[in-house]
């Protein structure tokens, strides 16, 4: 079972957990980016690439035995900062599709590229089961 860490007088965040207390065993996931399995992208759309993003990263905890309520910390590396707060609505909802009511320690970090030229976004995942 995982601890939200909310320190008193904090107001209580939207979408992600301020820190995680977690026992069991850990998962370590690579950077994870919005190809299909086959490492073909599908779409060079910011929303639909998440989608892809978000369904790979849950493949890999099921590989594991986890699934989105063991996830610990997510760090988000996306490309175009303009792209992500444009479609924060379409964002929260694709990721509630996928994974659910589960709100880790987040960071969300805007670099200049990604190593796959195509991938908008890339995610990183920490999961205790």
């Amino acid at each position: 079972m995982h601890k939200q860490l909310l320190p008193d007088g904090w107001a209580e965040p939207k979408g992600y957990a301020n820190g995680v207390v977690a026992q069991g065993e850990t998962l370590y996931l690579g950077g994870q980016i919005g190809w299909n399995a086959q490492c073909v992208f599908e779409t060079d759309d910011f929303v639909k690439q998440l989608h892809q993003t978000l369904q790979n990263i849950k493949a890999i905890l099921a590989a594991g035995g986890a699934g989105p309520e063991h996830m610990t910390r997510m760090t988000w590396f996306i490309t175009d900062k303009q792209a992500y707060t444009d479609n924060l609505r379409a964002i929260g909802g694709v990721y509630r599709e996928i994974m659910g009511k589960n709100f880790p320690a987040m960071s969300v970090v805007q670099v200049k590229a990604l190593i796959e030229d195509r991938a908008k976004i890339e995610i990183e995942v920490t999961a205790v089961k």
